[in-house]
């Protein structure tokens, strides 16, 4: 990888952090103003919809920076890309929505929500995974088997680089002392 990727990945990581402070702006004082939790909470889901679009035109272009595509892969390659793209942004609300949820609920948390909120966070993992393990013959149709890992690479490095932007500036569930 070059000095683009890095870069570019920087740049992902910071547009992450507006995502990981919905905790820290619905802890303890936005709980005492519940009269404006709603309205916050739209300003967040316009916020965070903003934010979501323009990480993934960064990641495009990432993509394509890295990715080194003749004209005629770039002419098959990036329709199935944006297909792929739609799909993940399917499982990416139910995380969204998680984090939304954690959020909201940050220091109140029970013990079966703790659970809830795992077990659907893994789910969404998982259905990451799935969808990845479907694309690879969508992709291996448009590119080469080595252009294909290269791009899944490029897709995993860009994705973990945001997670663990977003995953670093969330706080741990509360546990009882």
């Amino acid at each position: 990888m070059n000095a683009k990727f890095f870069t570019g990945v920087l740049l992902l990581g910071a547009l992450a952090l507006p995502l990981a402070n919905l905790s820290a702006r619905n802890s303890g004082a936005a709980k005492q103003q519940a009269a404006t939790a709603a309205s916050d909470s739209q300003v967040q889901d316009q916020d965070i919809a903003l934010l979501r679009q323009d990480i993934r035109g960064k990641k495009k272009q990432l993509v394509a920076a890295n990715l080194n595509l003749t004209p005629d892969e770039a002419t098959k390659f990036w329709p199935v890309y944006d297909q792929y793209t739609d799909d993940l942004v399917k499982i990416n609300d139910q995380k969204y929505a998680l984090i939304k949820t954690y959020a909201n609920d940050w220091g109140s948390i029970t013990e079966p929500q703790a659970t809830d909120l795992i077990t659907k966070a893994i789910g969404v993992d998982v259905q990451v995974s799935q969808l990845r393990l479907r694309y690879i013959p969508i992709f291996n149709k448009v590119l080469s088997g080595k252009k294909t890992a290269s791009f899944f690479q490029i897709d995993r490095r860009i994705q973990g680089m945001i997670d663990l932007q977003l995953m670093g500036a969330i706080p741990l569930v509360q546990s009882q002392k």
